[in-house]
């Protein structure tokens, strides 16, 4: 039978699913919604390209890697926090 969680574990828990949650809604608007609209976003050009192709060719890269980057700066600093964070 596992321990209950305390506060601390509980609010560590709810903040790391709630960033989680945050930046999957980032990824699906980037991933299905941009690409549900690409007929209407193509009309409009970027950088001489269409705007459906720039976001999908370039742009979609650059904002799962940003995701990459405030998911790991925003759990280093939830860890150090809840004092958690690796120890050396």
């Amino acid at each position: 039978m596992s321990t209950p969680l305390t506060a601390a574990q509980r609010a560590y828990w709810r903040r790391t699913l709630l960033l989680t949650l945050g930046l999957l809604a980032v990824w699906f608007s980037v991933t299905f919604v941009a690409g549900y609209f690409a007929d209407e976003l193509n009309d409009v050009t970027f950088l001489g390209f269409p705007l459906g192709f720039y976001i999908f060719a370039q742009g979609a890269l650059v904002v799962y890697l940003m995701i990459i980057v405030v998911y790991v700066i925003a759990m280093n600093r939830l860890d150090k926090r809840y004092g958690l964070g690796e120890r050396h």
